[in-house]
């Protein structure tokens, strides 16, 4: 039985028809300029029948894209790319919003003309690099200074600005996976001893201010926010998660948003495991809106968490990327498609838009 995913919910302004959420999943099928292409709206078309598509991440300055092929939100050229996106969504009778994406110390200086990647802190991430000129070691960020960070704020504002241009139905702020919302949250890489750093209050203020820009453009019920709550992501972790992240759910809550989305894998995760415990439960308490959980689910599970109250919805990530009709294959109790990890970020339609749905009976 899956009859709670199949309630519909309401996210704000957002009526969705069911509660299965299309998580944002990086694909790196942009054109050049960082412009969504043809591709793309076939790719999002074959979804539309998901309660709520969530774009993929989403650039919203060139300071702060550093993934190859990825889309962005801060040009006229990448506007008119999202256009035929989120009409096609519409026509197929769905709801997409744009997830606004700063990568912060995770952006490799060869995406920014040699210029060094900017964070919380004067961090390096582990690991390398994914360019356009192969795998490279992440590099020492530069400390972002106090005066600039309006002019962060405001790329995120002008990237809201564009989203609507381009016909979303809302925005979603990436604060989550060791991104540059994330690098200000956690103490391991927020290091900052001005009103951005040190208690959890001062390290929640730039998510609380961005939140507020995109507010401003939007309107409250249709800006969501995603956070990653349990456990260490690409080097981002934090001391005392059951401590900040209540009180920036709070923070949040505040505001009025329009959801709130948690990736909380587990200690069994396919991706990113932790035995770092689930923050969900006292977020839950501090976090009046729809909340939106995220990471391994099976349909059972799903509909087990909406029907206990732990969740509002789910969001399903990778299963989407095999199954166009995930929603038709949950509804029937059909076999879910696997996906090929070969083809996640490859160019072209292979692994893209070529998923076959189910037969007609």
């Amino acid at each position: 039985m899956t009859a709670s995913l199949f309630q519909p919910i309401t996210l704000g302004a957002i009526e969705a028809p069911n509660r299965i959420i299309m998580a944002p999943l990086t694909r790196g099928r942009a054109g050049p300029g960082f412009v969504p292409n043809e591709l793309a709206r076939e790719y999002y078309r074959q979804r539309a029948s998901a309660g709520l598509i969530i774009s993929e991440a989403t650039g919203i300055s060139q300071e702060g894209l550093g993934w190859p092929n990825a889309p962005g939100l801060w040009t006229d050229a990448q506007v008119e790319g999202w256009k035929p996106v989120t009409e096609a969504v519409h026509e197929a009778g769905g709801r997409i919003v744009a997830q606004l994406w700063h990568m912060g110390r995770v952006v490799h200086s060869v995406f920014n003309d040699g210029k060094p990647p900017v964070s919380a802190s004067a961090t390096r991430a582990p690991g390398k690099a994914h360019t356009p000129v192969g795998r490279l070691e992440y590099e020492v960020a530069r400390p972002l200074e106090p005066g600039e960070i309006p002019r962060v704020i405001a790329d995120y504002a002008k990237a809201a600005e564009n989203a609507k241009r381009a016909g979303f139905d809302g925005v979603q702020l990436h604060g989550a996976n060791g991104y540059l919302i994330d690098q200000f949250l956690r103490d391991n890489s927020n290091l900052r001893d001005d009103d951005y750093g040190g208690p959890v209050e001062n390290r929640i203020r730039l998510l609380r201010e961005v939140t507020e820009a995109l507010i401003s453009v939007w309107g409250a019920d249709r800006v969501g926010v995603r956070l990653s709550p349990n456990g260490d992501t690409q080097g981002v972790d934090d001391s005392a998660p059951e401590r900040l992240f209540p009180i920036a759910a709070a923070a949040l809550d505040a505001l009025g948003i329009a959801f709130l989305e948690l990736r909380e894998p587990g200690p069994d995760g396919t991706f990113g495991r932790t035995d770092v415990p689930k923050q969900s439960p006292s977020i839950r308490a501090a976090f009046r809106g729809p909340l939106i959980l995220n990471s391994d689910y099976t349909a059972a599970l799903a509909d087990e968490a909406i029907a206990s109250g732990i969740a509002d919805a789910i969001a399903f990530g990778r299963p989407f990327i095999a199954n166009p009709d995930l929603v038709e294959r949950i509804r029937t109790g059909a076999e879910w498609a696997a996906d090929n990890p070969q083809t996640w970020y490859s160019p072209g339609p292979e692994g893209y838009i070529d998923y076959p749905v189910l037969e007609a009976a």
